[in-house]
């Protein structure tokens, strides 16, 4: 099987090279890496959630916010930048996203981004915001799974925002994160270039 970006140590080849891309209003000159998802830029589904953050529940003051599946950050950094007094997770299985995403909150000025894999998550790390193009090509168990655990880990006023593609199975994924969690709300909150962004309200 082909290497995927969800692979922790790949062996493809890593060179990095500069990318120039504007986050939360600023140009920033951060690096990527072929080896990660979308290196080349930002990808289309992680466009429309960041343009669509103001149809999203916003995080309180001094929020905790996730970034699942960081790769090389823009909703890391935009989280970061938006909320200068947030503490940001970013995680990702990807030893080389982390990496980037390390790296690019040097470049950007952040000093409030951490960058961790899954398995340096503190037990008791309790998000107020979950922000997540999650990696659907690891297969809907895994999928389902990852996003279960997650958001089970919300703050009981805890949202979580989530940007899935129409033919890529947005509508079934709400249906059941909705029967998943009875007392939490899962909605559309926006739609572009055939993408959804999913909403998980906070628990009722």
């Amino acid at each position: 099987m082909d290497e995927h970006y969800f692979t922790p140590s790949p062996a493809t080849d890593d060179r990095r090279f500069p990318l120039r891309v504007r986050l939360a209003g600023r140009d920033l000159d951060l690096v990527s890496s072929a080896s990660v998802f979308s290196g080349r830029g930002l990808d289309k589904a992680t466009a429309v959630l960041l343009d669509r953050l103001d149809e999203v529940p916003a995080p309180p003051p001094g929020a905790t916010i996730v970034d699942l599946g960081c790769g090389w950050g823009p909703i890391a950094l935009t989280a970061a930048l938006h909320h200068p007094d947030a503490e940001v997770w970013a995680v990702d299985v990807s030893e080389r996203a982390r990496e980037l995403t390390s790296e690019n909150a040097r470049r950007a000025g952040l000093g409030n981004v951490r960058v961790v894999a899954p398995e340096e998550v503190s037990d008791g790390l309790v998000p107020d915001v979950l922000w997540s193009n999650p990696p659907i090509r690891i297969g809907k168990p895994a999928l389902h799974a990852l996003l279960e655990e997650w958001i089970t880990r919300l703050a009981p006023q805890g949202t979580a925002a989530l940007v899935v593609g129409r033919n890529l199975g947005a509508d079934p994924l709400a249906r059941h994160l909705g029967e998943t969690f009875p007392a939490r709300t899962v909605a559309k909150a926006a739609s572009a270039k055939g993408f959804r962004v999913l909403v998980v309200g906070p628990a009722s």
